[in-house]
């Protein structure tokens, strides 16, 4: 039975959303509001169920004697000063945001573009050719056109907004149509009951 209803709840409920977007003077639309709500209370319960997930693998590791303590300490003490700044102050939760996230955002992207050139010069070494050698320069370019140069004239500056706005917005374009797309496929395969992650197996 189980392998019949959750099929057809995951249809039935699939198809009153998207006829309630598609008909939006319907009654339908109403109900699509009221399933949309219901969604957004089940995400905020499964992102809460996760915390307190997250909070006891961590607080078990930090009671066991596994390696990886004094990281799992800082996640934990982390997460609930956060928590506790979050609940009583706003402009020290921007102040915390500032403060760690951007920095460590930051860092994480420069140690990306250096990896990124590092990866290109081995490519080179394995694979010699034209697109190897256009992609490489390319990240250079890029790279150069956004360090800050004080002492002398940056000649990439004028090329790398060039770069930016044009081909890499075209690339991204493509990218963001594919995952478009296969978000659209993905999700009729669920509509008409090809693919059930909703079965547990």
């Amino acid at each position: 039975m189980t392998k019949f209803f959750a099929p057809a709840i995951a249809i039935a409920v699939g198809l009153l959303v998207l006829l309630g977007y598609f008909l939006p003077n319907s009654s339908l639309a109403g109900i699509r509001v009221i399933i949309v709500q219901w969604a957004v209370i089940l995400a905020g319960v499964a992102f809460f169920v996760g915390v307190i997930n997250l909070l006891t693998v961590h607080i078990k590791k930090i009671s066991g004697k596994g390696k990886g303590k004094v990281y799992s300490l800082l996640l934990v003490f982390s997460l609930l000063i956060t928590l506790v700044v979050g609940l009583f102050s706003s402009s020290a939760l921007n102040t915390i945001f500032n403060a760690v996230i951007l920095p460590v955002e930051s860092s994480l992207l420069a140690i990306m573009a250096v990896t990124l050139i590092y990866a290109g010069i081995r490519l080179l070494r394995h694979r010699n050719d034209l697109m190897a050698v256009i992609f490489l320069f390319t990240a250079l370019i890029v790279m150069l056109g956004s360090a800050p140069l004080p002492f002398i004239e940056n000649p990439f500056m004028g090329i790398r907004p060039w770069i930016v706005s044009v081909l890499a917005t075209s690339g991204a374009r493509g990218i963001l149509l594919g995952v478009a797309l296969g978000t659209l496929f993905t999700g009729l395969r669920i509509l008409i009951g090809a693919d059930r992650p909703y079965g547990g197996k």
